[in-house]
């Protein structure tokens, strides 16, 4: 585990078997691959799509904590795919990440309900605090009203389409 989330989650009292899945939907390459150095080894899943409706399907078929949705999703916007998390069960958070991080797109995702904003190139330690917080927050959510869903499992049988690699 990067020595970074050992002190995160030491700090947060979350336990690395606490979390989940994270999506990452439409970043570039570069913010993709530092996505997943970073993610890699603190017990994080990490899933990858490119559009809103790939994001979509993965979000039917399984259960994820955090969508960390680039500014620039196309075709489609980070403000579409926070409308449609909402009305999941139990719907993950909303992480919006943009090269231009500035004060008025993160005034603007935080009253429309995403978790927070994280500027691209991603800092290690900013980007390790933050998908942390809305870990625990999501986990605090999930205690405070209960699973509101089952998890979904892929069906039954080895081979399935439904699951994971």
């Amino acid at each position: 585990m990067p020595q970074g989330w050992r002190q995160m989650n030491e700090l947060s009292g979350v336990p690395v078997s606490a979390n989940g899945a994270v999506l990452s939907a439409g970043h570039t390459p570069e913010d993709r691959a530092s996505l997943e150095r970073i993610l890699r080894g603190s017990g994080w899943v990490f899933l990858a799509t490119q559009t809103l409706a790939s994001s979509l399907r993965i979000l039917r078929e399984r259960t994820v904590s955090i969508v960390i949705c680039d500014d620039d999703l196309f075709p489609g916007t980070w403000r579409e795919m926070l409308k449609h998390l909402a009305v999941l069960d139990d719907p993950p958070l909303l992480l919006v990440t943009a090269r231009q991080a500035d004060e008025r797109l993160w005034a603007e995702a935080l009253n429309l309900g995403a978790c927070d904003v994280l500027a691209t190139p991603l800092d290690v330690m900013e980007a390790i605090r933050i998908i942390d917080m809305a870990q625990q927050r999501w986990l605090n959510r999930r205690e405070l009203h209960g699973s509101r869903s089952k998890p979904k499992r892929a069906a039954a049988g080895a081979g399935s389409r439904g699951e994971e690699a």
